[in-house]
């Protein structure tokens, strides 16, 4: 008999694919259009285009939008699994060994969970889906 976790495998991870990549747009879009607080937490600004913090946002905005339609899938994830990787070891990693110690789970778990979407490619409910 085939269980619920396996039965519905392909609507999950779609669902991972959806709900990760909306998230991730937010935190761009937060970055990019001073949204939901803005870059710096509460002051509702956006950070300039031109720096580290702009381009990010340009990254996890489009990144985030394209890996949650599923449209470029893998490469939008690569390259998000990516930003999140170098974002952890110059922004986290300074501050403690362990991800728990130094605040950096969310770009640990975005950057290995991101690399898995690369992986496994877009699935259901993408535009990229084939047939």
């Amino acid at each position: 008999m085939q269980s619920i976790l396996s039965k519905y495998s392909n609507e999950t991870y779609a669902l991972v694919r959806i709900v990760s990549g909306f998230l991730f747009a937010f935190h761009g879009a937060q970055k990019v259009l001073g949204l939901f607080g803005g870059a710096g937490g509460d002051s509702g600004a956006a950070a300039p285009l031109v720096s580290l913090m702009g381009l990010a946002g340009i990254v996890e905005l489009v990144g985030g939008l394209l890996i949650a339609v599923g449209f470029l899938t893998s490469w939008a994830a690569f390259i998000s699994s990516g930003q999140m990787a170098v974002a952890y070891f110059m922004a986290h990693q300074p501050h403690g060994l362990w991800p728990i110690e130094n605040k950096g789970e969310l770009a640990a778990i975005y950057a290995f969970v991101f690399l898995f979407i690369a992986a496994k490619g877009p699935g259901i409910w993408s535009l990229d889906k084939k047939g």
